[in-house]
């Protein structure tokens, strides 16, 4: 599904990643762990095109992503959620979920402007995915308010729900347990393996959340300092001595 090949990312003098290589295969739910300025977002935002490597490849399906331009990335199949919630607060969950669908849509400016037979029949299929997404979330009750007084979890979820109205093929979540409490935390984690096995998605998460990391994904890879340091399953990750280093600053 992904295929990360030697991407390396300088900033001036600093690297932020160092040729950093590794696969995610279709159906898999795989995590991405790292101290503080290891370098996973950067190495998010060079998925979703929002950063240029200064070498390496990423390939998506066979693909290469690098070649893709960056508003074609969610057409292509890939999705994204992100750290800072960034939802239309002025929009309703509805419409805001309504708008991830808006790739997959393909009525002219002009088109609907004049509110044409096929726009109409091609928002109301919008509507009617968002609605199910809505559902799926278990976001009724909220469907008509406006996003930005909703509580953070719930926003969480809206984002979420936005996210996957594009029906992506690889969905990228980063840190979705950021600013959560316990019990919403394994809220998420039967969500994200929701997600996985009723949508079928294939799912990479940044996340500093261990408990959830290990116990959702099927496997985990750990980069510091901008480079891999391990890569493997949640229990191989675990007692990698490289692993316990960069966490505990101590020998293992």
């Amino acid at each position: 599904m992904l295929s990360v090949r030697g991407v390396t990312v300088r900033f001036g003098g600093v690297v932020a990643l160092d040729a950093v290589s590794f696969d995610v295969f279709p159906g898999q739910i795989a995590g991405l762990i790292g101290p503080n300025g290891a370098g996973k977002t950067t190495l998010f935002n060079c998925l979703s095109r929002l950063y240029q490597p200064s070498a390496g490849e990423i390939l998506f399906q066979g693909q290469s992503v690098l070649a893709t331009p960056r508003h074609r990335i969610a057409s292509i199949g890939i999705g994204r959620t992100f750290q800072n919630v960034a939802l239309f607060d002025r929009l309703t969950v509805l419409e805001n979920v309504m708008v991830g669908r808006h790739c997959q849509t393909h009525s002219s400016f002009a088109a609907n402007a004049l509110r044409l037979a096929g726009v109409v029949a091609e928002q109301a299929g919008a509507q009617a995915r968002a609605m199910e997404l809505i559902e799926f979330m278990g976001l009724e009750d909220f469907t008509h308010w406006p996003s930005g007084g909703l509580p953070f979890p719930i926003r969480k979820r809206v984002e979420l729900a936005r996210a996957l109205a594009a029906k992506p093929k690889l969905l990228l979540l980063d840190e979705p347990a950021a600013g959560l409490n316990h019990d919403e935390v394994h809220v998420l984690e039967a969500q994200i393996r929701r997600v996985r096995d009723t949508q079928d998605v294939t799912v990479l998460l940044v996340e500093h959340h261990m408990s959830l990391v290990m116990s959702v994904s099927d496997k985990v890879i750990t980069v510091n300092f901008g480079r891999k340091i391990a890569d493997g399953t949640p229990e191989e990750v675990r007692r990698d001595p490289e692993v316990i280093r960069a966490y505990l600053g101590t020998a293992a």
